[in-house]
């Protein structure tokens, strides 16, 4: 495949042009995130990604990680580029200075996870985990846990887990076993079984903190009796040194589609020593801290594959001669013109550039909203945020990841039969990107939290605290006669949202079966408008940039004529998704059993 470039134009377009990051930031406070100093972070992430992982990636899935009685061994280089991210100062960029951080703003670090993650999916696992660790930390920890376990996760030294499911339970956490036994000294003694535990053992880190979920012995059953724990891989004193290992061990390693570079692990905890977080029987509610940061950065995950095949697919079309343009030779001293000129080409390259850009401006408008609850003074800010973000975290983790799926997809498909051949590195792409539908909660399970959870549970208040702001802009944007048809298609599509949400609640109060036959239509359905809004918002962007008469004339007019072929072409994709939805639940649930298979 073509080497990864980080989309630094394109990520400094949607941060600065539309949502305005400068004068975010100059509001939170982060007067070091100026923008002659995130455009040099930037520059020295680009190179890292590009020159340091890139040429990793292939590495990884060619070797896959290795174990031997309970000590993994990642791929080559690994460690290596590990050290390289540490002595950086990466993983201590978006993090309080009193534990060691640099103080910068989460949205930051996280539009540089993209780059990472786009380089080098597998490697990406690795600190990416830590990063929800130590924001539960944050969000939970005593002082003594932070200053014990904080200040190694923040320089990079120790690395985090998240140790929730198990091999009976899958997402069903309510049915957990595992225990953990107080002992006489306040600490607790942790027994059982974890699987498909990314970065649960390898060599990168001098020790690993997993972040537990587990029982204690009078819990009440089902969720309301998870409590959460830190158990560290290598016990440590009150001082944060290394002492003996605790009695946690790797069990297996899977042998996975994709993501081979990425340890992901059955871990055994033999009455391993653990110390609580938060308050006992609390223990979901501490991780949801955990568990919506890796939902977005799951989300990441699927714009980075986008970002990735994209680039791969733009290059291949633009160099592969086939076939002859049907409108005429464009290649005249060449034997064929290269299959760019080919509608159905063009047809998947932008749908692969409309839902990265798209994609860009959802995941890192979350990425403020994040940066609003952990930083702003003002609650009725923090509190409209945090709404908003109860409503976007699933659609930015199932529609960037589910969408993913299809973009990779075209990523071999416009490579034709190379694209199934291993050394062009786009049957990997579509390999790695596969799993990103289903960890942190399948794309079903995220249906069911926004539609259920979110919005019924809320009576339609999240909803409208994020269609009020569309409806608002679009009023904004009513003397621009050339965006009305746009503006008019977002906002008939919000009142549309709108009524098929009260549709199915009145449908869902008679059987409760609608709510989980509509879910996942619903979701990519909200997923198409979301991302529609932020096109015409970025649609609007260019043009005045170019009526101001910038010299970037072809960035800003690609914007607008890929704004274009989002509204002819992917916003009209919700038709069919309405249809469905209205179909009901009868058609899935009339069928018994026996006949699903007939011969």
């Amino acid at each position: 495949m073509q080497n990864f470039k980080a989309p630094q134009r394109d990520t400094l377009f949607v941060t600065n042009e539309l949502l305005g990051f400068q004068e975010h930031y100059e509001r939170l406070g982060f007067e070091d995130a100026s923008d002659d100093i995130v455009k040099a972070i930037y520059a020295e992430a680009a190179k890292f990604a590009e020159n340091v992982l890139a040429p990793l990636n292939s590495v990884g899935d060619d070797e896959g990680c290795t174990i031997d009685d309970g000590v993994v061994t990642t791929p080559t280089g690994f460690k290596e580029a590990y050290h390289q991210y540490v002595e950086g100062g990466w993983p201590s960029l978006a993090h309080p200075v009193e534990h060691g951080g640099q103080g910068l703003p989460y949205s930051l670090s996280s539009s540089l996870a993209e780059w990472f993650s786009g380089a080098n999916h597998s490697w990406a696992m690795y600190p990416g985990l830590s990063q929800g660790c130590m924001e539960t930390l944050k969000a939970h920890g005593t002082e003594e846990q932070k200053k014990i376990y904080l200040e190694k996760l923040v320089e990079g030294s120790w690395t985090g887990t998240m140790c929730l499911t198990e091999p009976h339970c899958g997402s069903d956490l309510g049915m957990l076993k595992c225990k953990a036994e107080p002992q006489a000294d306040g600490t607790y003694q942790l027994t059982g079984t974890k699987i498909f535990i990314s970065a649960g053992e390898h060599d990168m880190s001098d020790n690993i903190v997993h972040i537990v979920l587990a029982r204690l012995p009078d819990a009440p059953a089902g969720t309301k009796g998870i409590s959460l724990f830190i158990v560290p891989k290598f016990n440590v004193d009150s001082d944060g040194n290394i002492l003996d290992r605790n009695t946690v061990k790797c069990g297996s390693i899977e042998h996975k589609m994709g993501i081979k570079g990425s340890a992901t692990c059955v871990m055994n905890f033999d009455a391993a020593n653990a110390i609580l977080i938060g308050e006992p029987n609390r223990g979901l509610n501490a991780m949801f801290v955990f568990m919506n940061m890796a939902r977005i950065g799951t989300g990441m995950e699927g714009l980075a594959a986008t970002e990735a095949a994209f680039q791969g697919s733009l290059a291949y079309a633009k160099d592969r001669l086939q076939f002859r343009s049907l409108t005429g030779k464009k290649n005249v001293d060449g034997p064929a013109d290269p299959i760019i000129v080919h509608p159905d080409v063009r047809r998947m390259l932008l749908t692969q550039k409309s839902l990265r850009e798209g994609k860009r401006a959802l995941a890192l408008y979350c990425t403020q909203l994040v940066d609003v609850t952990l930083y702003d003074n003002d609650d009725a800010s923090k509190k409209i945020a945090e709404s908003k973000l109860a409503l976007l975290t699933p659609i930015v983790k199932a529609f960037l990841t589910e969408t993913a799926q299809e973009t990779t997809s075209y990523g071999m498909q416009v490579y034709g039969g190379h694209g199934y051949i291993k050394e062009w590195g786009m049957e990997q792409l579509a390999r790695d990107t596969r799993i990103c539908t289903m960890y942190e909660g399948t794309t079903g399970i995220q249906a069911i939290d926004l539609l259920a959870r979110k919005i019924m549970g809320s009576n339609g208040k999240l909803l409208s605290v994020f269609t009020d702001e569309i409806k608002q802009y679009c009023s904004t944007i009513r003397d621009k006669k050339q965006f009305n048809a746009w503006s008019n298609a977002i906002e008939s599509h919000v009142d549309e949202w709108l009524q098929i949400t009260q549709d199915i609640g009145l449908s869902a109060a008679k059987n409760p079966d609608e709510l989980g036959a509509a879910a996942v239509d619903y979701l990519m359905y909200s997923g198409y408008v979301t991302v529609g809004y932020f096109w015409l918002k970025m649609a609007v962007v260019a043009q005045e940039q170019l009526d101001a008469g910038t010299s970037e004339t072809d960035f800003y007019q690609a914007k607008l004529q890929t704004a274009k072929f989002y509204f002819d072409r992917m916003l009209t994709r919700t038709r069919s998704l309405v249809s469905a939805i209205h179909s009901g639940s009868e058609n899935l649930m009339q069928m018994d059993e026996e006949l699903f298979y007939q011969g």
